[in-house]
């Protein structure tokens, strides 16, 4: 077994945790109350909760006015 080594590899990963809690820490603090409309996908997150997506927007086939196509 080397100490020597095991002290290096946990020293390595310290490092890495410490990077990633100040990346956490930056995201938490510059996150605030978002202003504006709600991106598209947010939106639709309601479709599934059980409502049914899509009823009232369904394209309707144009209706021919007498000219032949």
């Amino acid at each position: 077994m080397d100490v020597n080594k095991i002290l290096a590899e946990l020293r390595q990963e310290r490092e890495q945790v410490e990077d990633a809690i100040i990346s956490l820490e930056r995201l938490a603090r510059g996150r605030g109350k978002r202003r504006g409309r709600p991106p598209a996908w947010m939106k639709n997150a309601g479709d599934r909760c059980g409502k049914r997506s899509g009823g009232h927007n369904k394209s309707v086939t144009p209706i021919s006015r007498g000219r032949a196509a």
